[in-house]
């Protein structure tokens, strides 16, 4: 996809983008099935059934490929090398990342694997265990992969803001579901999120935060739904940081979807998420990756 080239070329004469190592498949495989993995670097377009652990081209939207695999596990290999700078510097981007709609044996939505859920899930085999970990989810579509696997996991606090009667049609419950109505417009929007979120922060008081941005509640988005002004948008992500600052815990800032009409534009939103969450590190250093 565009997007990822054009914000690498708006944010790295700004910021230093650092290399990310190549991730074992071990690590992907604490939070995903074996044969789901297998199904999804398979050479045939139609996915190979595995009982339940079978890839779906036509839920996925993306056919079966071992470079599908490789490409998605360079994706999470950003998000967890994201989550390593930001234990040790207090705030990291990946540019990329936010796969909230994979599921251990099952992807859906343009999501192969959960890099949120493979990330915390290597920290733990690491030995380091946040006592309260908080997703923050913005983006358009509920966060239902998150929600599901999360749910009976008492460190990890889900809180997902979105579209109610948009994909996925088939809603998780989460630890706190905002949905809103279609094309919600961007005030009805803020005061939403003003409404909710902080008391998602305060009943957690995280050690570690990960936000799922999303570039797909823009109003020229062509999925979300939504129809925030760029500067509804730059007012969404500063009532995020603020949080995040307020908070001071580890903050790793991720994709999530983004679908603009206009060609250059997605990747500009996810761009100015990034350099604003930069300017909010000014207190402790961001790592992009």
């Amino acid at each position: 996809m565009e997007k990822f080239p054009d914000a690498h070329a708006l944010v790295k004469d700004v910021v230093e983008v650092c290399p990310i190592p190549r991730l074992e498949r071990t690590v992907i495989e604490r939070a995903h099935d074996a044969a789901y993995l297998d199904a999804v670097s398979q050479d045939d377009e139609r996915g190979q059934p595995h009982g339940l652990l079978r890839y779906d081209r036509n839920r996925l939207g993306l056919p079966a490929c071992p470079r599908l695999l490789e490409r998605s596990m360079l994706e999470t290999a950003g998000t967890v090398a994201a989550t390593l700078a930001a234990m040790e510097d207090g705030m990291a981007a990946n540019l990329a990342g936010g796969t909230h709609h994979a599921f251990p044996g099952r992807g859906l939505g343009f999501c192969v694997l959960n890099d949120v859920a493979i990330a915390i899930e290597h920290l733990r085999a690491l030995g380091r265990k946040p006592d309260q970990i908080l997703i923050v989810d913005t983006d358009a579509h509920q966060g239902n992969a998150n929600h599901a696997y999360f749910r009976n996991d008492p460190v990890v606090f889900t809180y997902s803001i979105h579209v109610g009667k948009n994909y996925p049609a088939a809603k998780e419950p989460g630890d706190q579901d905002v949905p809103l109505p279609r094309w919600v417009d961007g005030r009805d929007y803020l005061e939403a999120l003003r409404g909710t979120l902080p008391s998602a922060f305060a009943q957690t008081e995280p050690d570690l935060i990960f936000w799922i941005s999303g570039a797909d509640c823009h109003a020229e988005d062509r999925f979300g739904q939504m129809r925030l002004s760029n500067e509804e948008m730059t007012a969404r992500d500063d009532f995020v940081l603020s949080l995040c600052e307020e908070y001071a815990a580890p903050t790793v800032v991720v994709y999530g979807g983004g679908y603009h009409r206009e060609p250059g534009m997605t990747g500009w939103l996810h761009a100015q998420t990034v350099l604003r969450a930069a300017k909010v590190a000014c207190r402790f250093p961001v790592h992009l990756v």
